[in-house]
């Protein structure tokens, strides 16, 4: 069932401008993903390479997240069973979803900028 609230918040990025669909995103690769974790000191496992398709699945189907704390909130449920935040904050050391999101090559979801999201500075 869709909330009336992301629908109205879907229109809003749809119409400044902000990508809501992975077609409209920036050319991205696994080899793109690999250079810039390579850049962030990060070599991606297998472990990695899920929790990135884990989020570019779930762009594709939800669109950006209303919020860095709503986005952080599914990935700790999806990998709740590997330790949630503690397994997330392990691969990704600069912020589950700031570095997993430039590394997904997704753009940020609002409020991401607070500090237990790990910095986009």
């Amino acid at each position: 069932m869709l909330d009336i609230n992301q629908a109205i918040a879907a229109a809003e990025r749809s119409s400044s401008g902000i990508p809501c669909k992975l077609e409209e995103l920036e050319p991205w690769s696994e080899d793109v993903a690999r250079e810039i974790a390579a850049k962030e000191g990060i070599e991606l496992t297998p472990e990695h390479w899920e929790v990135v398709c884990f989020m570019r699945d779930h762009f594709e189907e939800c669109g950006l997240a209303p919020s860095g704390r709503t986005l952080l909130r599914c990935l700790e449920e999806e990998f709740a069973e590997r330790g949630g935040g503690k397994y997330l904050y392990r691969l990704f050391p600069g912020g589950p979803v700031n570095q997993g999101s430039r590394i997904a090559g997704l753009p940020l979801p609002a409020y991401s900028s607070d500090k237990s999201f790990g910095t986009v500075e």
